[in-house]
C-alpha cells in the first residue's frame, strides 16, 4: 500500500496543504496550477468577488469542460465506428458479388511474377 504525501499548493495566493498518494504529487500540482489559472481568469473578469464564489465558478466551468470533452470523445468514437461499419459492409458486398459470379467470370489470383 502506498503512503500518503502532503503537498502544498497555491490557489489565488493562498496556500493549501493537500494529502495525496505517493507518486501522485506531479498530477496534484498540475491540477492545482490549472485550477489556479481558471480561478485567476474568473477573478480578472471582475464579475465575481470572493474566494469561495470564484472557486465554485471555476469548478463549474471545469465540470462543463469535462462533460463537453466526454461528449466530443463519445461522438468521435461513434463516427469511427460508423466508418468502420461502412467499410465492413462494403467489403462484405464485394465478397458477395465475387462469390455470386460464375467461375469463368470470377477474378483469379495470379501467382507472383517470380514464381514458377
Amino acid at each position: 500500500m502506498s503512503e500518503a504525501r502532503t503537498v502544498t499548493v497555491r490557489l489565488l495566493d493562498k496556500e493549501y496543504t493537500i494529502s495525496c498518494p505517493d507518486g501522485a504529487e506531479a498530477e496534484l500540482l498540475a491540477s492545482a496550477d490549472y485550477l489556479d489559472a481558471k480561478m485567476r481568469e474568473i477573478k480578472s473578469s471582475g464579475k465575481i468577488v470572493g474566494l469561495e464564489r470564484i472557486a465554485v465558478m471555476a469548478a463549474l466551468n471545469m465540470s462543463h469542460e469535462l462533460i463537453k470533452g466526454r461528449e466530443q470523445s463519445r461522438q468521435n468514437v461513434e463516427m469511427q465506428l460508423r466508418r468502420l461499419g461502412h467499410k465492413i459492409d462494403q467489403s462484405l458486398q464485394r465478397i458477395d458479388r465475387e462469390q455470386s459470379l460464375p467461375d469463368s467470370e470470377a477474378p483469379t489470383e495470379q501467382p507472383p511474377e517470380n514464381c514458377s
